[in-house]
């Protein structure tokens, strides 16, 4: 067992391979509230390998504090973007503390039997609620949820999720804008919801039959045709004939496949980091029938295909890293599809106009041509020089 330390320096932790930058933290005043507060149960716990789940830890702050604090191991661990599992690995190295919890995915295996469970409050009330579900239906029977999160980012709705999962719900006072609900007694089976899980759309996008959405709670925009999307893809009917296309940041999987629909002898490959993302998009797919031409992978951006090996990638890019907005993970995803694109081959991109990324698609990846723009969003078509 790893002994416990009286102390736990928050400090050694890095972003990395996430983007990195002075005003973004690879931990926060809720991480520090939350183990404080399950402090007692936390050493009960060290007693009980696996009795203790961590979900949607950032950067390995809860888990490697719990870990070093309290001499836990056989911790089960929950992070839905790569980036996140890459840095808690990291990190864990530093302390010595690699051997002292495993990744899970989000299922059953993570929460059958837990006794303790460490959750960083997602944004999304679906995510949270398909968490809640699975703890309600797999925990141990005394299982106690501590849930935090940055009091500016919560909200009375995230109380009402957890009661329908839980009899007992407890908030925590506040201290540096953090807050904790802990939550304990799993409903009985028969008072549990009905899942709602996958989540289900269907759109009408042009094609013959509407193109049919699926995702996992945690998925970004969940089940809907994100508007930027839906602005993009009327004009990759322009994008460049070729047997093979990418979507990079799946997302829930409908730039997919919607070229695979419109284009009956393309093969697609899709990539995200996020867990739920990619299972976002394998629904997707078989929804519509397609998942016989397409390969979906988890992936940090485009790191699975080779350099200069693809004619044209789709992106519509995300503008933020978990809670803050930082453009920094854009400019990854364009550097790295510049190095997967043969020279001619082409980057169509959607994105919110007022970021201006023209300029730096055409530093980055090539000769940049405004394919389309409304109020909200832009469509440009770059080559690869």
């Amino acid at each position: 067992m790893t002994p416990a330390n009286p102390a736990f320096d928050f400090e050694q932790l890095g972003r990395a391979p996430d983007v990195e930058a002075e005003n973004l933290q690879a931990f926060d005043a809720a991480d520090r509230l939350l183990l404080d507060l399950a402090a007692d149960d936390l050493s009960a716990a060290a007693q009980e390998p696996g009795a203790v789940t961590v979900i949607g830890d950032s950067y390995g702050a809860l888990t490697l504090g719990a870990a070093s604090l309290h001499g836990l191991h056989g911790i089960r661990v929950h992070q839905d973007p790569l980036s996140g599992e890459l840095a808690l690995d990291r990190n864990a190295a530093v302390p010595g503390l690699t051997g002292s919890y495993s990744h899970y995915p989000l299922d059953a295996s993570l929460a059958t039997g837990a006794k303790v469970v460490l959750l960083r409050l997602p944004r999304s009330l679906d995510a949270l609620e398909e968490i809640a579900e699975l703890i309600a239906a797999n925990a141990a029977p005394d299982v106690r949820v501590y849930a935090a999160g940055r009091i500016k980012h919560m909200t009375m709705a995230m109380n009402d999720v957890l009661g329908r999962y839980f009899q007992s719900l407890t908030v925590s006072l506040a201290r540096q804008k953090s807050r904790v609900l802990v939550a304990g007694g799993p409903r009985p089976q028969g008072e549990l919801p009905a899942s709602r899980f996958p989540l289900e759309a269907a759109y009408d996008v042009g094609l013959p039959a509407p193109l049919q959405l699926r995702a996992r709670g945690a998925a970004f925009g969940g089940a809907a045709l994100d508007p930027g999307t839906r602005f993009l893809l009327p004009f990759l009917a322009r994008a460049r004939e070729t047997g093979t296309a990418v979507d990079l940041g799946c997302g829930n999987g409908a730039i997919a496949a919607y070229l695979a629909l419109a284009r009956p002898a393309i093969r697609v490959l899709a990539s995200d980091q996020s867990e739920a993302a990619v299972a976002s998009t394998e629904l997707t797919l078989e929804a519509n029938g397609v998942s016989d031409r397409a390969d979906v992978r988890r992936a940090d951006a485009l790191s699975w295909l080779q350099d200069e090996s693809q004619d044209l990638v789709v992106l519509n890019p995300p503008f933020h890293i978990g809670a803050s907005v930082h453009t920094g993970i854009a400019f990854k995803l364009f550097a790295d599809a510049a190095r997967v694109l043969r020279p001619g081959g082409e980057l169509w991109t959607v994105w919110n106009s007022h970021l201006a990324y023209k300029p730096t698609l055409n530093r980055i990846v090539g000769p940049t041509e405004q394919v389309a723009r409304n109020p909200r969003f832009t469509v440009t078509v770059t080559t690869r020089r």
